[in-house]
């Protein structure tokens, strides 16, 4: 039974309103501890240190501190408190934890992560630090990052540009958020209204570019924003093709002999319920694909 790490536990104080949908977290693990196919382990804290081998240490150590510029946490688009920082140290952590267990087992879970909108001198959309990249760093393998999110990577491929070690995948919306967009090694920009069979016809077409690259280990930034109705994804894939996705990207990773380490991404919908079992049906997949 392979182990799940999670930072549910670690709320963050936001104001009436607020877009993130810190909620589904607690309700993705509980969903998934019905299953019984899981253990669960609270995510470390992350070490500063390593967050310094991807990041700017003067914004580590501004936001660690709380001496960050307002403007910046404006752009991150959460308010600045020590249960946010707490929360992000174990966001990292889990995701650095998975990535351990993914080199030890072949996979490796993170129920929070998927944090590819920050940069190395500034985070955005809700991103702080940049765990795939931190992640990478730290295993020290070439790597492949498979970003599935409907919000191009734009952190993940900015840190990694001209880095013969990592290759980037985003497959994203074209007109959605961030609109000024990065240069990943491979890039693919859905039109709105994108639903399953076209969107899995591109994923299909992406993974033989991924395997060319020979990577050592995996990163899935599985995010199920794409989901139809999603409040911030403008894409129109049903669950049944979120599913299928999912089922992909683990047969590939299996049939590939690829360690694989799954972080969670964004997701919307309302109500939050429909994503917390999008996200379920990802770790699904893994335990049927991969019979962790």
């Amino acid at each position: 039974m392979a182990r799940l790490f999670y930072c549910d536990h670690h709320s963050i104080p936001l104001p009436p309103g607020h877009k993130f949908p810190a909620e589904k977290y607690a309700i993705l693990r509980a969903l998934l501890a019905a299953d019984g196919h899981y253990s669960f382990e609270p995510a470390p804290f992350a070490d500063p240190a390593v967050l310094g081998r991807v990041h700017d240490p003067a914004y580590v150590a501004a936001f660690l501190d709380g001496s960050i510029d307002p403007r910046l946490m404006r752009q991150i688009g959460f308010p600045w408190s020590e249960a946010l920082v707490r929360r992000t140290l174990a966001s990292v952590g889990g995701t650095l934890s998975a990535a351990e267990d993914a080199l030890a087992t072949g996979f490796g879970g993170n129920l929070a992560g998927g944090t590819h909108h920050a940069f190395r001198d500034a985070g955005a959309g809700f991103c702080v630090f940049n765990d795939l990249a931190i992640a990478i760093r730290a295993m020290g393998r070439r790597a492949a990052v498979l970003d599935l999110d409907v919000h191009q990577g734009d952190g993940t491929a900015a840190i990694f540009a001209g880095d013969d070690s990592v290759f980037t995948v985003s497959i994203h919306g074209a007109q959605n958020f961030p609109f000024r967009k990065q240069l990943s090694r491979l890039d693919v920009a859905l039109p709105d209204g994108t639903a399953d069979d076209e969107y899995l016809d591109h994923l299909r077409a992406a993974l033989p570019q991924v395997a060319g690259f020979r990577p050592d280990v995996l990163l899935y930034q599985s995010g199920v924003d794409a989901l139809a109705g999603d409040r911030l994804g403008r894409l129109a894939l049903t669950h049944a093709g979120l599913a299928e996705r999912d089922r992909i990207v683990f047969q590939f990773a299996r049939h590939a002999g690829l360690p694989i380490v799954a972080t969670l991404g964004g997701g919307y919908a309302n109500p939050i319920s429909r994503t917390a079992e999008a996200h379920a049906n990802t770790f699904r997949a893994a335990a049927a694909i991969l019979r962790t």
